[in-house]
């Protein structure tokens, strides 16, 4: 009798852990990296991230209930209303740093070579930005909350780029010039 009570049970936690695993991959998918908002109490764009954990567990109890793991503006401001959740309501995947800066490179073409961007990677090669005075920096460097405004004032560099310059820079003895004649 426990035996089949035992493989009932089983069944039961398999049928459970079928139904909620989808959810629970949803709700991070949905709420992990980091997002660019307007501080509502500054009016200045801020970095934060969902506490996702806690965002899966409330979507497995059948709420929605998010609050902030980290912001920019802490820990000055940790104990803020946490107002600009409103913001990530509305737009979810709008204010994601990735998605900003895909619609940022996409049908660019890089500063120094002219390659088009076809996609921009979150890890790996990184594309970068070159700052007006010629230094690259991947994106991944900067701090989010930085990127409105370096967004208006640097240009695209794709990876390739972004490293020879990077080596240029860092290994100036190790660089020879060269003249681009045709013979």
């Amino acid at each position: 009798m426990t035996t089949a009570i035992n493989i009932v049970l089983a069944i039961v936690a398999l049928g459970a852990l079928f139904t909620l695993l989808p959810v629970a991959i949803e709700a991070y998918r949905k709420h992990r990296g980091t997002r660019l908002v307007t501080c509502p109490e500054t009016h200045q764009p801020a970095a934060v991230e969902i506490n996702a954990a806690q965002a899966v567990a409330s979507a497995l109890a059948g709420e929605a209930h998010l609050r902030l793991r980290a912001c920019s503006r802490w820990p000055e401001r940790q104990h803020c209303g946490q107002a600009c959740l409103k913001q990530i309501d509305a737009a979810p995947q709008g204010c994601l740093v990735r998605t900003i800066l895909s619609a940022w490179f996409h049908e660019r073409s890089c500063a120094l070579c002219a390659a088009p961007f076809d996609a921009i990677e979150s890890w790996g090669h990184q594309s970068a930005l070159l700052s007006p005075s010629g230094v690259t920096v991947e994106w991944g460097d900067v701090p989010a909350e930085t990127l409105p405004e370096l967004l208006t004032t640097h240009r695209p560099v794709c990876w390739n780029c972004h490293v020879a310059e990077s080596f240029r820079r860092q290994h100036p003895e190790l660089v020879v010039e060269r003249s681009h004649t045709v013979h």
